[in-house]
């Protein structure tokens, strides 16, 4: 089976990897770039909670003056793994939905206890800040990374592409798909993917796509990348 991973490369080689491992051929197009936002200094020891709704967030964060022991946040397992990398300990994961981690929080976390820091890129889906905001939460958000769609694809990539289309494509978030609607028309790869399954992260991400004629679309939450294999 070909399949089409477009995500940067170090949120997806292990899932490379495990698609090879299992005899696949795995194509990879990075639709976004990450950059890393200067952020406003902060004392993160006046915090009692930290909330991540990527790994990029945690990767771009100085993590060295914070107490790794702080009640930690995270939107899913990769988030969970990259603050697990850094030292955090003290770790409550959501199954990557956000609405999903805000219910956590409310569970979990005290809103008498202390502040709250949440920690995101420049785009997000839902303003989770506000909305805890609304339920009396004491909470700053900071920005600390932001993304740009890739838009220098590889020549030979594109003919390639041409030649062997996938049979499966997984677009991850609303951004993504923005970009990779913008490279199947710069590409003029409209007619193309008749007999590829699309496999989105939402329902929001899928629809921003649905003007291409695809064989099936498939919704899934991370982690579930491997399960959908046997669907098709």
């Amino acid at each position: 089976m070909h399949i089409l991973l477009t995500r940067p490369l170090e949120d997806c080689y292990e899932i490379i990897l495990k698609f090879k491992n299992l005899g696949h051929q795995v194509s990879h197009l990075p639709l976004l770039k990450i950059e890393k936002v200067i952020y406003e200094k902060i004392n993160l020891l006046d915090f009692e909670g930290i909330v991540f709704t990527s790994a990029n967030a945690v990767k771009f964060l100085d993590v060295k003056k914070i107490d790794k022991k702080i009640i930690c946040f995270c939107v899913g397992n990769t988030t969970e793994k990259k603050a697990r990398s850094l030292g955090f300990q003290n770790i409550i994961t959501a199954d990557g939905n956000v609405e999903n981690l805000k219910e956590l929080i409310l569970q979990n976390f005290d809103k008498k206890k202390g502040k709250l820091i949440y920690v995101s890129g420049e785009l997000i889906s839902i303003d989770l800040d506000i909305q805890l905001l609304k339920e009396g939460y004491d909470i700053k958000r900071i920005v600390n990374y932001r993304t740009f769609h890739n838009d220098k694809f590889d020549d030979n990539f594109i003919e390639t592409l041409k030649i062997n289309m996938p049979d499966m494509v997984y677009v991850y978030s609303q951004n993504s798909a923005s970009s990779f609607l913008k490279f199947i028309k710069i590409c003029q790869l409209e007619s193309l993917w008749m007999n590829t399954n699309l496999m989105c992260m939402g329902e929001k991400t899928s629809s921003i796509l649905n003007e291409i004629k695809w064989k099936k679309i498939f919704l899934f939450n991370p982690g579930e990348e491997e399960f959908l294999l046997y669907k098709i």
